[in-house]
Formats: structure tokens, sequence, C-alpha cells
């Protein structure tokens, strides 16, 4: 267990010594701020704009803005979010391919499960971090402005989305461990993501798609029952575990 935690320290200090968690915080925390920021701020750029949309015949009428706006935008920004996420972590394991510091580790008698151990669980901690942190700051702020319980569903909503982002994250783990450079690793998530959306498409597939997770305005405006997610939930939450599992085996066979 020592080098297991000797190891998580080395790349929480890596996290840092690069800038990658102060680079990751600052953009969730600026998501946060301006979910219910440009909500605020609709009516104002609405207003700002009606004399040019009335010159072209469409006419402006009053906004109220609630706090639906807010978690509107929250789930608007927070694919682009984990887009950074997995753009800035993408190489967690590729870039010590090419350095060959695993190597070092591995001499001194690092057990090579123990790196994919660490490695999930620093990228999964990382996330929640992130993730839940936008959601602390929307929710403040949502919940000063207006009224944050018009909003059905907003917890298991949220907590939806977050288990994407945990099965996007063990995508990357198990991708790193078969691909040799990042864009590798990029292409792979990227893939299974762009293909889960593709058949959530098929009306007969869709609710079994992880993809169905990001649906949260259908949550939070009650457009859907609850229930109907959990078959994606289930499937997004066994897919992270298989993933996380697999990577194992594959990176023990890995020649470094």
């Amino acid at each position: 267990m020592k080098s297991l935690f000797a190891f998580m320290k080395k790349e929480i200090l890596e996290q840092i010594r690069t800038g990658k968690i102060i680079l990751l915080g600052l953009l969730f925390v600026l998501f946060g701020i301006m979910n219910p920021a440009i909500a605020k701020l609709t009516p104002w750029i609405l207003e700002s704009v009606a004399d040019t949309m009335e010159s072209s015949g469409m006419v402006i009428t009053s906004v109220t803005i609630t706090a639906m706006d807010s978690w509107t935008q929250f789930f608007k920004n927070i694919p682009i979010g984990l887009i950074a996420f997995v753009l800035i972590e993408s190489s967690i394991l590729t870039k010590e391919y090419s350095s060959g510091t695993l190597i070092l580790s591995l001499t001194k008698g690092l057990e090579r499960f123990k790196v994919v151990v660490t490695k999930a669980t620093v990228l999964t901690v990382l996330w929640t971090i992130c993730y839940w942190m936008c959601f602390g700051i929307t929710y403040g702020y949502t919940a000063y402005f207006w009224d944050n319980s018009i909003a059905q569903n907003l917890i298991f909503s949220i907590v939806c989305w977050w288990v994407f982002g945990v099965m996007v994250v063990a995508l990357m783990v198990v991708f790193s461990t078969l691909a040799k450079s990042n864009t590798g690793v990029l292409c792979g998530t990227g893939g299974v993501v762009f293909a889960s959306y593709m058949l959530g498409m098929l009306p007969k597939c869709s609710k079994y798609m992880p993809s169905y997770l990001t649906d949260g305005n259908s949550l939070i405006y009650g457009l859907t029952d609850a229930e109907k997610y959990m078959p994606s939930l289930i499937i997004a939450a066994g897919l992270s575990v298989i993933c996380l599992v697999i990577s194992i085996p594959i990176f023990n066979k890995r020649h470094l």
C-alpha cells in the first residue's frame, strides 16, 4: 500500500506542477458562474438587440427568467467542460510512455496494476471535484436569484451527468492502456461517445445508451420520468467498471 500511496502522491504533485488542477479548477468555476450569469443577463441582452431585431421585422417581447434558464445553461455548458477535461488529461499515461518515467517506477517494485488504479482514481477524483464544484456554484447563485425548487428531479439529473462523466473517464483509462499517444486516447474515447449518441437516435435503443444520461433538461422540466433513466444509468456504471477491470490485464501485457 505504501507504494500505491507514494505513486498517487506523485500523480497529484504532477497535476499541480503542470498546472492542470489550477486550469481545470478555474474552468469549472467559470462555468459555474456563467450558468446563472447568462440567464440573469438574458433580458438585458435581448433589450440591447431589440431595435436591430425590430428593424428586421422581429418583435421581442418581455422575457421572464427563472431558475430553469440557469439550469438549462448548466446542461449546455457542462459538455464543454467534460470535453476540456478529456483534452487536458488525455496524456495522463501516454506522456509517461514517451518519457519512459514509468519504467523507473516499475523497476523500483511498483506493481503494474497500481499504476492503472492510481491513474483511474486521480482522474475520477478530479472529475468529481470539478463537476460538483461547478454544480455547487451554479446552485448557490441560482438559489440567490431565483427558486431552485421549481426544477424537478434536479439532483437525479445532476447525478446522471456525473455518472456519464465517470464513464468517459473510464474510457480514457482503457484507451490510455491501448494507445501510444493522446490522439489515440481522444479518438477512442470520442468514438465510443459519438457511437452512443448516434445509437441514441434510434427510438428502441435510446434509453439504453449512456448518452441518454446527458438529457438533463427533460428531467428538470418533468418531460420524462426518472425511472426511464435507470437502464442507461446501470449500463454506464457497468461499462465504467468493465473498462477499469480490463485496463489492468491490458496494461500488464503492454511493452513499455
